[in-house]
């Protein structure tokens, strides 16, 4: 039988079929062995063939091959630096939920995941979510940062979960395709999922008051299907987002800034640091690439973790 994975525990896996039938499944030793340096070799999203057993009164099901996945979503493991971690595959488009505090997302933090969303070609759409409990100022910072990232094509979008502010805009782009919503714990993705699809009813927490950090709510992705066409997939809170291994020369093409200035440079493999008649530089000095971003290229280039906050960029 084939089916589509809708949930992953890493030892356990919920497949639906075309038939709508859900079966739960494991996997085969042999996946373990292949070479795959995943930490979870099949992820939610991903189409599998699979054979159902019958153990006394118990169906289940031994999955023993994974189709070909168009794209996917991966970073690197937190506890195991040299290996990876698939967060979803086959996605059509990528939600991110951002917010500017309470708790606050790195600038690095969304380049990495954009730099990442581009090597595997997946379109993704910014939310600047809790837009309703924003001062002034912080609005300010939300326009600022959706005028950076609008400047280089990306959908921005700012939201409430809580009030339902653009959630209509949200479903709207839903319609028909697989999204994916990612994002640090915290942010509001169960709460946003909720809104978007009421009968699901997530578990939501709240903002740890002490360090102003997101608790994790959803464990393991899950993909559910939507009322008005669509799946989504929620996934857990990502604290940091590591980049999986690049060629320093393919870096700069995951950044479209910067992609659209390298044919300008003098030297083909300019890398943007110090090489003489660099259009990027050139750029970076004419306030046409943002800095935020051209630090984060810098760090990636470098191999450096993500360390900065939004409400730095103007200290240095």
């Amino acid at each position: 039988m084939t089916g589509h994975v809708y949930k992953s525990t890493g030892s356990w896996y919920t497949v639906k079929t075309q038939l709508g039938d859900f079966y739960q499944c494991r996997i085969k030793g042999k996946f373990r062995i292949k070479g795959i340096k995943s930490t979870n070799p099949i992820a939610v999203g991903d189409i599998v063939d699979f054979e159902v057993e019958t153990n006394s009164d118990e169906v289940s099901g031994v999955i023993y091959k994974i189709h070909d996945r168009k794209n996917f979503i991966v970073r690197k493991s937190v506890n195991l630096s040299k290996q990876t971690h698939i967060i979803s595959a086959n996605i059509d488009q990528v939600f991110l939920l951002i917010t500017i505090n309470n708790p606050p997302t790195l600038t690095s933090f969304i380049d990495r995941f954009l730099v990442t969303a581009e090597a595997y070609s997946i379109e993704t759409v910014l939310l600047f979510n809790k837009i309703d409990v924003y001062d002034e100022d912080t609005l300010l910072e939300v326009k600022y940062l959706a005028h950076v990232y609008r400047k280089i094509g990306y959908e921005c979008i700012g939201i409430s979960a809580k009030t339902g502010k653009n959630i209509d805009k949200v479903k709207a782009l839903m319609k028909d395709k697989v999204s994916m919503f990612s994002g640090h714990s915290g942010v509001g993705k169960s709460t946003l999922v909720n809104a978007i699809e009421r009968n699901l009813n997530l578990k939501t927490k709240e903002i740890s008051s002490l360090h102003m950090q997101g608790q994790h709510t959803t464990t393991f992705a899950e993909m559910f299907d939507t009322s008005f066409g669509g799946k989504i997939i929620d996934t857990p809170g990502i604290k940091g987002f590591g980049v999986v291994d690049m060629d320093k020369e393919e870096v700069g093409d995951y950044f479209p800034e910067i992609f659209a200035l390298k044919q300008d440079c003098k030297f083909n493999n300019c890398l943007h640091v110090q090489e003489p008649k660099c259009a990027v530089k050139a750029a970076l000095d004419n306030n046409e690439v943002e800095y935020s971003r051209y630090r984060s290229y810098l760090q990636i280039l470098q191999g450096e973790n993500e360390h900065y906050r939004t409400d730095d960029w103007d200290n240095e």
